[in-house]
Order: C-alpha cells, then structure tokens, then sequence
C-alpha cells in the first residue's frame, strides 16, 4: 500500500511540476478574458470549445511481470476507451520515468492518450476518464495512469 501512495505521489509531483513550468500558457489558455484584452485578441479565435485530456499509461508491471504489449493496449483502447469516445482519439508512444519510493528512476515504455470533448461534456467526460484509468491500473496492475486536462479551441 505504501508503494502505491508513494507512485502516485511521484505522479501527482512530477505532473505538478510539469504544470509549474507550463502555468503560464495554461493560464492564458484558460483564462475567460473578454476578446477586447491583448492577450485573448493576439491569436485567431477558431472553433469550439473543448476539453483536451491526456492520459499517460506506462506499460512495465510493478509486480516484474512482462510489460504491456501494443496488442495488449490497442486491445484496451478497442475496448474501454473507443465505446466512449468514439468520436477519435489520437495514441502515441513514448518513452516515460518517474522517480520511486526508494528515490531510483524507473523508465518505461509509454503511451500517451490525447481525447477531445466539448466543454458542454466535461462531466460526462471527467465520469469516462476515470473508469478509464481505473480499468487500466486494474487490468495491468498499475500504481497510476497520469492525466492532464486544458482547455482548448478546436476546429475540424
């Protein structure tokens, strides 16, 4: 239990500190200024608004067994994650670390999951992500799935 807390709280830190270094585009994307200030009139407003999730899913097993395959995970995306977004998704690989309890790096393969909803859905939305999440950490016995959200303009 306690090298659960303890992942996740590696997690949440370097996701934190990941938006520490980020704030200031997050905050003039988020921010509702009226299109009159400078800052919301210096770039073309285009499209909708939406909500714009990443979610990053290592794939070593905590436990040392064989790492998630891209059959495996293809295979969860199939079935968990396109049911409730069926409208696209884009999934890239990658390569991931984070810092355990005992302070070792640990580096994985990784996948990053990148989905797009409209703001008016974000509740609805906000309910998917998290099972989402929870039937990966269960299926493949991880300590976290990381999640980022911002909001966006899209146009398609």
């Amino acid at each position: 239990m306690n090298l659960r807390f303890a992942r996740n709280r590696a997690v949440c830190t370097t996701v934190g500190l990941l938006l520490a270094v980020t704030a200031p585009t997050a905050y003039a994307t988020l921010d509702d200024a009226p299109a009159s200030t400078p800052a919301a009139s210096s770039a073309p407003s285009r499209g909708k608004p939406y909500v714009e999730t990443r979610l990053f899913f290592g794939t070593a097993r905590p436990d040392g067994g064989p790492a998630v395959t891209d059959r495996q995970f293809m295979a969860f995306v199939d079935k968990e994650v396109t049911p409730d977004f069926p409208d696209g998704l884009t999934v890239q690989s990658g390569r991931g670390q984070w810092r355990d309890a005992s302070g070792t790096i640990e580096k994985e393969r990784s996948y990053e999951l990148v989905l797009l909803y409209p703001v008016g859905e974000a509740e609805a939305g906000d309910r998917k992500v998290e099972e989402i999440r929870r039937a990966y950490e269960k299926a493949f016995g991880q300590e976290a799935v990381g999640r980022v959200d911002d909001r966006v303009e899209v146009d398609f």
